[in-house]
C-alpha cells in the first residue's frame, strides 16, 4: 500500500510530492549536532566492549555538559538534558546529606587566635592543631574521627574515633598526642598552644599547661 494512502487512512493527508521532498531533504544542522552529542554521550553512558561503563556514566546532566565542553564540543545544557532524557540516561551521583560536625555551645568561652593563622612551630610540642571529621559507615550512620597534629613536623600525634561527636573523644585525642610527645622526649610544657576551630566545644586542656587558641577551645 502506498505510504501516502496509508497516512491518509490515519487522517494524515499528505501529497506524494511533499513526502518525497521530505525523504530527499538532508539532515538539518540541529539533527547532525544532536547525533554527534548523542554518540559522545553514548560512549560514557552505554557499556563498552568489555561490558563496563566509563566512570563518567555517574555524571548527571550538568557534569555531562561540562565533560562535552572539555572534549571541545559546544552544546547547550538543555540540549544535553533533552538527549539524556530521551535515551534514559541519568547519573547515579546524589548529593550527600550534609553532616554538622560541631554543635556550638553558646555558653562556652571563645578564645582568640593566638597563632594568627601561622601554623608553624620552632620545636615539637609547642603548637598542636586539632580538628575532627566524619566518615559514612557501610551499615548506615557515621563515625567521627578527631586528630591532633604537631605543627612542627606536620605529623598526627593523636587520634580518636567515636560514634558520637562529644567533647570527651576530642579530649582523649589531645591527651594521646601529649603522651606520645612526652615519650619522644618533647613533653608539652607551659607556653604550648592548642589550636582548634571547634565552635563552642568545651575542650579545655588546662592540665597540660596549654593555652587555648581558635574560635573555641
Amino acid at each position: 500500500m502506498p505510504i501516502c494512502r496509508a497516512l491518509s487512512g490515519q487522517g494524515l493527508a499528505i501529497a506524494p510530492r511533499t513526502y518525497w521532498a521530505r525523504r530527499r531533504r538532508p539532515p538539518s544542522r540541529r539533527a547532525l549536532h544532536d547525533a554527534l552529542v548523542t554518540r559522545l554521550l553514548a560512549s560514557i553512558f552505554e557499556p563498552g566492549r568489555n561490558g563496563r561503563r566509563a566512570p563518567e556514566s555517574l555524571y548527571g546532566a550538568v557534569k555531562a555538559w561540562g565533560w562535552l565542553r572539555r572534549q571541545g564540543v559546544t552544546a547547550a545544557r538543555c540540549t544535553v538534558e533533552r538527549i539524556m532524557r530521551a535515551n534514559g540516561w541519568r547519573g547515579n551521583v546524589r548529593q550527600a546529606r550534609k553532616i554538622r560536625t560541631t554543635v556550638a555551645n553558646p555558653a562556652a568561652q571563645r578564645f582568640p587566635d593566638l597563632v594568627k593563622r601561622q601554623f608553624r612551630a620552632d620545636a615539637p610540642g609547642r603548637l598542636l592543631v586539632a580538628d575532627f571529621t566524619y566518615a559514612a559507615l557501610a551499615g548506615g550512620g557515621f563515625a567521627y574521627v578527631a586528630f591532633v597534629i604537631d605543627a612542627y613536623a606536620g605529623t598526627i600525634r593523636g587520634w580518636e574515633c567515636s560514634l558520637s561527636k562529644t567533647t570527651a573523644f576530642i579530649q582523649r585525642a589531645i591527651l594521646q598526642a601529649a603522651s606520645q610527645l612526652a615519650r619522644l622526649g618533647h613533653p608539652v610544657t607551659a607556653g604550648a598552644i592548642h589550636h582548634s576551630d571547634y565552635a563552642g566545644v568545651d575542650v579545655k586542656p588546662e592540665n597540660l599547661g596549654m593555652a587555648c587558641s581558635g574560635r573555641a577551645c
